[in-house]
């Protein structure tokens, strides 16, 4: 029993070799190319995505580099600006303690001042109620001694002596 798969003849043969030569020469001609040519532009897309991929790294990189130094700045002009900040809240302060010293020295120096001119009026005043009560003392004692006319004779002679000497 000769199976033909076991041992083929030789027409058997000759026709598959003939059937794979044609396939070869289809399978080269139209679909070797392109499947080749896809294979290829398969490789080169890949080849770009991984380029692209490099390029999207670096950037990424210089990108980051980029936003620590912003970063940094911001930091330094913070701290600058705080800095002036602070500064000028200090200056406000102590211009504000010196207008407030120089306010409450201007202060007690019209209070001074003022007690100084209250002081003196109540010193004119005390002089001219005391002026007042000599002269009410004086006037009450002359009445009393210039009442008697011989009183009024001697002291009129001493008036006119005094006047003579000078």
């Amino acid at each position: 029993m000769n199976n033909p798969l076991v041992t083929p003849e030789i027409g058997l043969i000759v026709w598959t070799t003939i059937t794979f030569l044609i396939l070869l020469f289809l399978l080269t001609k139209f679909a070797w190319k392109p499947i080749l040519n896809a294979v290829k532009q398969r490789e080169e897309n890949i080849e770009e995505a991984l380029k692209a991929a490099d390029r999207a790294k670096k950037e990424m990189e210089a990108l980051k580099a980029d936003n620590e130094k912003l970063l940094n700045e911001a930091r330094v002009e913070r701290d600058a600006m705080l800095k002036d900040a602070r500064e000028t809240k200090d200056k406000i302060i102590a211009e504000a303690k010196e207008k407030a010293n120089q306010e409450a020295d201007r202060i007690i120096q019209d209070a001074r001042e003022a007690i100084k001119h209250e002081k003196m009026a109540a010193i004119t005043e005390l002089k001219n109620q005391v002026a007042e009560l000599s002269i009410e003392i004086a006037e009450k004692i002359l009445n009393e001694e210039l009442s008697k006319e011989e009183k009024q004779k001697a002291m009129l002679e001493n008036f006119v002596k005094d006047i003579n000497l000078n």
